[in-house]
């Protein structure tokens, strides 16, 4: 989807301003006609992450999803440094971003166990492979099949959330605040996209970012090497309250996504953010 390059009134997540009137009139009009499933069938929710896989990406798909804006927090900059260790430091982001997800090893059935514990801390997990897995929006009965194209980076910032903001996450799984949609975004699924977007919107594939956003990033990273993990909690904030904003559902969520972007690009581009603490979004989260 191309985003506007003008009149563009997404709300800041730290406030509840309007979105753009147009916008939302066009969102009510394609909810026309929706149909209401039930809240509590798996096979509903497994229907409806495939859905919103499909709609968002093709399936199994990540190339493609995201285009974009012409404004010049994407121009492109090359002439800047790093300092030792802003490059040490991307360097070993970077190494995380090559890692896939690999269902055969223990380190990494690890941490998806740790995921199902920090969700469902009084619910035993029957597998690694169970129908229990719908339940936290995934697309089967096999997480490991949704993290091709992001790889275990995007597992590890779920993880990250969980034990860092365990209130934010669960909230946000559980989907606790506002008026919610009959159809509501698959949580882990959507978790996944938003790594995607970020690793994107920050340029982390170039051998050094060249946008705004992501020079700004780099500078925070040097101030916090948990940087990137903290900007996906504050992005997985930030889509729910854009989602809740625009009265969305499961196939407005690439919308909801964009107007995240453009949000985040924004507060990366402020020339006063020292740490990763100081966007505004940040405000959202909470232990």
């Amino acid at each position: 989807m191309r985003l506007r390059k003008h009149r563009q009134c997404f709300p800041s997540c730290s406030s509840h301003h309007r979105v753009d009137e147009d916008e939302i009139y066009r969102r009510q009009k394609k909810r026309d006609g929706e149909l209401e499933w039930p809240h509590d069938s798996t096979h509903v929710k497994s229907q409806l992450a495939q859905c919103f896989i499909n709609a968002m990406v093709g399936p199994r798909s990540w190339t493609g999803l995201f285009t974009r804006s012409s404004n010049k927090r994407n121009e492109k900059h090359g002439d800047y440094s790093l300092s030792p260790l802003q490059e040490q430091r991307l360097l070993r982001l970077q190494a995380r971003l090559q890692v896939p997800f690999d269902e055969n090893r223990p380190d990494h059935q690890e941490a998806l166990k740790a995921l199902w514990r920090a969700a469902f801390p009084d619910v035993a997990l029957q597998g690694l492979i169970s129908e229990q897995w719908k339940e936290m929006g995934w697309q089967g009965s096999n997480p490991s099949t949704d993290f091709r194209g992001c790889g275990f980076i995007s597992l590890e910032n779920l993880l990250f959330f969980a034990r860092t903001y365990p209130a934010s996450f669960r909230r946000l799984l559980f989907k606790e605040d506002g008026k919610r949609a009959t159809w509501e975004y698959p949580f882990a699924v959507a978790g996944i996209n938003i790594s995607f977007m970020l690793i994107k919107m920050l340029d982390l594939c170039s051998a050094k970012p060249r946008c705004l956003p992501g020079i700004n990033f780099v500078r925070l990273l040097g101030e916090d090497e948990a940087a990137f993990d903290v900007l996906y909690c504050i992005a997985f904030e930030m889509v729910d309250a854009q989602w809740l904003a625009m009265h969305a559902s499961y196939m407005q969520f690439n919308d909801v996504l964009q107007a995240t972007r453009t949000q985040l690009e924004r507060e990366l581009s402020l020339e006063d953010t020292q740490r990763i603490h100081d966007l505004p979004a940040y405000n959202l989260l909470y232990q």
